[in-house]
């Protein structure tokens, strides 16, 4: 494959970026694909994913490196990617034999996987045997994963609407409402995403929805909405009828999903702000189901979010747990008796899932909740995310 230096450019420019400015990968490569409007398609997806590989495999080319000097890292990848390098002087020093060397004497699993050693003890310690398996996985490419917006259209029809359009997909089992791309590509440029037909949401995702059990014409709440993925998969699953609250402390998450629910075909999502304890209190036991998909390390969905396993550290994963259990106490008030809370996570650890549930379950307001079921959603065993979901009633 041929090298051009204006993309291998927009590369280093962007690793420089993220690393030494400290910015989130996605949003350093949704600029820097804006910033050249003669790059195709091609070149715009070498850029997208030399980033994202190179973010994800950091430790390791740093460790097999000649230098710190940011061309000589790419030079690295690339040549960890299998491919030859053309004879710039910016390469100059990097050499195949020397770079081989030094990936063969690396023997610590936490360098072979692009890790931090501390993430790689917590995660041997945590999740044992499984560990391996799941480090691995989740060093893998994510798979685009739709979910089919079945108020407009069915799982079929959208994948023929696709196949005519020249995009391959195929259904998975066990997600009815998921479609995987066979082959990686701009899918929001499609006209069947303007119509509002499907929503890109990984198959592990779809499952948190579905977990709440709700019906046409109930009252849920979605308390920690974010972006609002998983609120219009809720007003989906109960077709347009009854009211969907979503609520977040930060306004500015809120802002697309009453755009998102226009495109959907939506009207009973109501967004609103938490802004203190009162929006809580004022919500009290209104909700026949309640969403807490709670803050999280994210380490669930490191192939899609690979700088997270850098900006990560013990102190922010131990933080992350307060605000899980704190939220837990606070916000199962809005639950009616005889109503269903879900607790998820985009995470793998115990730590953040399970052990948040037993305690919650332990406390003075946990008292009121039996644990109906839980789902420990691994990479490597599904094939998809991370994910910890737990439905709780409330007696």
């Amino acid at each position: 494959m041929r090298l051009y230096s204006n993309t291998v450019r927009g590369v280093v420019s962007a690793i420089e970026q993220i690393f030494y400015d400290q910015q989130y990968a996605d949003k350093v490569i949704e600029k820097t694909l804006k910033s050249n409007k003669k790059w195709g398609a091609r070149d715009r997806g070498f850029i997208a994913e030399s980033v994202y590989e190179m973010v994800r495999w950091w430790r390791l080319i740093n460790e097999v490196s000649p230098s710190e000097d940011l061309y000589h890292l790419f030079g690295t990848y690339w040549l960890l990617q299998g491919h030859h390098l053309p004879p710039w002087e910016e390469f100059e020093g990097v050499s195949v034999n020397a770079v081989k060397r030094k990936y063969e004497a690396l023997t610590s699993r936490a360098a072979l996987q692009s890790i931090p050693d501390w993430l790689d003890e917590m995660g041997a310690e945590l999740l044992g045997e499984k560990w391996d398996d799941e480090i691995n996985a989740l060093n893998e490419q994510a798979q685009v994963v739709l979910r089919v917006n079945t108020l407009k259209t069915t799982r079929e029809a959208l994948m023929n609407q696709l196949q005519e359009d020249g995009v391959e997909t195929y259904a998975p089992k066990g997600y009815p409402d998921a479609l995987i791309l066979a082959k990686r590509q701009n899918i929001f440029r499609n006209p069947a995403f303007k119509e509002g037909l499907y929503e890109i949401q990984d198959a592990s995702s779809q499952l948190v929805a579905n977990a709440l059990g709700v019906e046409p014409g109930m009252r849920v709440i979605d308390a920690c909405a974010g972006a609002g993925g998983k609120s219009l998969h809720l007003a989906t699953l109960m077709g347009d009828k009854g009211r969907v609250l979503s609520m977040d402390i930060e306004s500015w998450k809120l802002k697309n999903t009453k755009l998102r629910a226009r495109r959907n075909g939506i009207s009973i999502i109501e967004t609103r702000t938490i802004e203190d304890n009162k929006t809580i209190k004022r919500l009290k036991e209104s909700a026949d189901r309640l969403l807490l998909d709670v803050p999280c390390s994210g380490l669930g969905v490191l192939r899609r979010n690979p700088d997270t396993k850098w900006k990560l550290s013990p102190e922010s994963i131990s933080n992350v747990q307060a605000i899980q259990q704190d939220i837990l106490q606070n916000y199962c008030s809005m639950v009616k008796p005889g109503g269903i809370m879900v607790y998820a996570t985009c995470s793998i650890l115990p730590t953040e899932n399970q052990q948040q549930v037993e305690k919650f379950l332990q406390s003075e307001k946990g008292q009121h909740f039996k644990l109906l079921e839980d789902q420990k959603v691994l990479a490597h065993e599904s094939g998809f995310d991370g994910f910890y979901i737990a439905r709780l009633e409330r007696k």
